[in-house]
């Protein structure tokens, strides 16, 4: 069933999911006249909060659902995503994956910009936004198989089980092997425990508690993340500029990739890029969907600058760690082990110390987030009364993950987020027309004040 499940997530990153996120994403990015370079300073103003209005309808704010957003996409993608991509693609992933990022920026402000634009109601009359509302609202009810397709998709392919993994390996790695307290597959379990009753304490608070804490660990855990690279970097400063090079070159050479095949560095990058940023993916449009604003264009300008701060911001942060240290040449580790063996020769001692910190902090937020998620998707396939019980699945699929086989569930989850991707591009190429009015509407009335 393994080698199946890898053999699947394989063939449908291939071809398909790059002609789709990136040939779509790209088209959305033209199309939508370059908003993601012209009108990024807006969204920055945006963001600060200046036009919120807390008597609209929604759950959260603008704010807080940018935060939920990027509690879900900074995560682990950012620090054990970025070096299975190295490990697989060489330096040049890194480039195609900042592509990916700008062309996903695009695909970001589409997609939720339609969250806001068709929103819905669940069977408890509370409104609610994302793929599947878009779908039935925007597109009418003969393509709700798409809907319900990208809600199947969601209920499994947003467990926490990659973020369960990778965190029991580095509490493993970091706290336990070097003084001789781990116990294999006993640890595995004890672990997978506590990371259940800690996710536990948040996620049935429901999104409003989800919102509160990722709003206070995002800005936490980005702060410690960018202070600890940032020492790494200064003291490795004279092989920053020929990094960036490597990078460069290897991105249209596919040097480290067997037989030097370009294609393959482009996929790797773009897989793990959306892994990361989830752009097209549909996730995004969740949360932001719940938000307390009635402007769609101002809710995908929030929404866009999610794929900057996740893959242009924090995956770089991570891959020039690895790169200019050396370490993704002179071992066999893949992951988070990778990551760790950078910061540990970056700042020997201390570094495997401060990414188990970061680890810890990406890890939940993102668990916190991907619950909501499925808990959408789980209330729109079986009645908002019903739902609850996806969070005690969730959970308990937490303890599933920190035992299992990390290529297992890096395919799995692939190719869960494939399955989401078709639903949500295919809508969103189909609404953009919709979209690119709304702007239009949107900044004449903005220029007249």
């Amino acid at each position: 069933m393994g080698d199946f499940i890898i053999q699947f997530s394989n063939w449908i990153w291939d071809t398909p999911m790059l002609v789709l996120l990136m040939g779509g994403g790209f088209i959305l990015f033209v199309y939508s006249g370059f908003v993601p370079f012209r009108y990024f300073g807006h969204a920055l103003k945006v963001v600060s909060g200046k036009y919120d209005d807390q008597n609209l309808p929604g759950q959260i704010s603008s704010r807080q659902a940018l935060s939920a957003a990027i509690a879900a996409t900074v995560g682990l993608g950012n620090i054990s995503g970025v070096a299975i991509a190295i490990n697989m693609g060489g330096p040049g992933a890194v480039f195609w994956m900042w592509i990916s990022a700008f062309v996903g920026m695009a695909t970001k402000y589409f997609t939720c910009s339609l969250a806001i634009m068709y929103r819905g109601k669940d069977s408890a009359g509370v409104v609610q936004g994302g793929p599947m509302y878009v779908i039935e609202h925007g597109m009418g009810k003969k393509w709700k198989p798409l809907a319900i397709l990208f809600c199947v998709a969601g209920v499994l392919g947003l467990l926490a089980i990659f973020q369960a993994n990778q965190l029991t390996e580095v509490t493993r790695t970091v706290l336990l092997k070097p003084y001789g307290l781990d116990a294999g597959d006993t640890t595995k379990w004890i672990l997978g425990i506590g990371m259940m009753l800690a996710v536990a304490v948040v996620i049935l608070g429901g999104i409003q508690r989800i919102a509160v804490v990722a709003s206070k660990l995002v800005p936490f855990m980005v702060v410690v993340y960018f202070a600890t690279v940032l020492i790494i970097m200064l003291k490795f400063y004279d092989k920053i500029p020929a990094v960036f090079w490597q990078i460069l070159e290897d991105a249209f050479t596919g040097n480290a990739v067997m037989g030097g095949a370009v294609g393959a560095v482009m996929v790797i990058g773009a897989r793990r890029a959306a892994f990361s940023n989830e752009a097209g993916i549909g996730t995004a449009p969740m949360v932001h969907g719940a938000s307390k604003n009635n402007e769609p264009v101002r809710e995908g300008m929030i929404a866009m600058l999610g794929p900057f701060i996740d893959t242009v911001v924090v995956c770089s942060l991570t891959a020039f760690v690895i790169l200019i240290t050396g370490v993704w040449e002179s071992t066999e580790n893949d992951g988070v082990t990778l990551t760790l063996a950078a910061f540990e020769m970056g700042l020997p001692g201390i570094g495997k110390y401060l990414l188990m910190l970061s680890v810890l902090t990406f890890a939940l937020s993102t668990m916190f987030t991907y619950s909501y998620y499925g808990h959408k998707c789980f209330n729109y396939l079986f009645g908002a009364d019903k739902a609850n019980y996806y969070n005690y699945f969730y959970l308990v699929t937490i303890v599933f993950g920190a035992v299992v086989s990390l290529n297992v569930v890096v395919s799995f989850i692939d190719a869960m987020y494939a399955i989401m991707a078709i639903p949500t591009m295919i809508s969103t190429l189909y609404l953009a027309p919709r979209v690119k009015a709304a702007t239009k509407d949107y900044f004449k009335r903005f220029g007249n004040g």
